[in-house]
């Protein structure tokens, strides 16, 4: 059988190094950001997941699911998957 997602409107931001997205972020996650800067040149956001700790790299999308869940999204997979919502 083959199956079609269910489409539904989730809330996302992407990530850019910069003091107002940041808060963006922070806002979506409804939580304290981590941003670890361990590598000066390539800065990532650490999010707890229920399959653990994941990294979000610059560009990716930070995500907010149906069920309030936070994951990052490399944006390939999110331009595929992902429109606008009107």
């Amino acid at each position: 059988m083959k199956y079609r997602k269910k489409p539904v409107v989730i809330e996302a931001v992407q990530f850019k190094d910069d003091p107002d997205t940041l808060v963006e972020i922070s806002e979506l996650m409804q939580s304290n950001l981590i941003v670890s800067y361990e590598n000066p040149d390539k800065p990532v956001i650490k999010i707890e997941t229920l399959e653990g700790t994941m990294e979000a790299s610059v560009g990716d999308y930070i995500i907010r699911g149906v069920n309030g869940e936070i994951y990052p999204c490399k944006p390939d997979i999110f331009a595929k998957t992902y429109e606008v919502a009107e």
